[in-house]
């Protein structure tokens, strides 16, 4: 079993930065693939971020690609998700979430474990 709690999250203005986090607790942490998704208002939940368990290959979504990076410290059992030059259409609730594979996945079913989510809102 996995515990996730993100944190970071709040309101910014168009343009800004956040950086959220997501700490890791119960089984070994560094050996789950870790992504990072959202979910805006009357949407579904989309993909956003991934990083396996070495920090060795990243996947990111095409409307974030270039402005967001996802990142891990497996000692801190922490990984990290940088947003820069965000945009009204980033505002959603972001989910931190765990899976026990090696590679890259970007599907919310390939997914075991889900935090509580973060709400992150960028003004115009």
């Amino acid at each position: 079993q996995v515990q996730l709690v993100e944190s970071g999250g709040g309101l910014v203005q168009a343009g800004g930065s956040l950086r959220l986090s997501c700490a890791a607790s119960g089984q070994t942490f560094s050996k789950e693939t870790m992504g990072w998704f959202r979910q805006a208002a009357g949407k579904e939940r989309e993909f956003v971020a991934a990083i396996t368990w070495s920090g060795g290959s990243t996947s990111y979504a095409d409307s974030v690609k270039g402005r967001f990076t996802i990142s891990r410290v497996n000692a801190k059992n922490t990984v990290y998700l940088q947003m820069n030059s965000l945009k009204p259409e980033d505002t959603a609730v972001y989910y931190c979430a765990a899976a026990r594979t090696w590679g890259i996945v970007r599907s919310t079913p390939a997914y075991d474990y889900w935090g509580q989510g973060t709400q992150v809102s960028v003004s115009s």
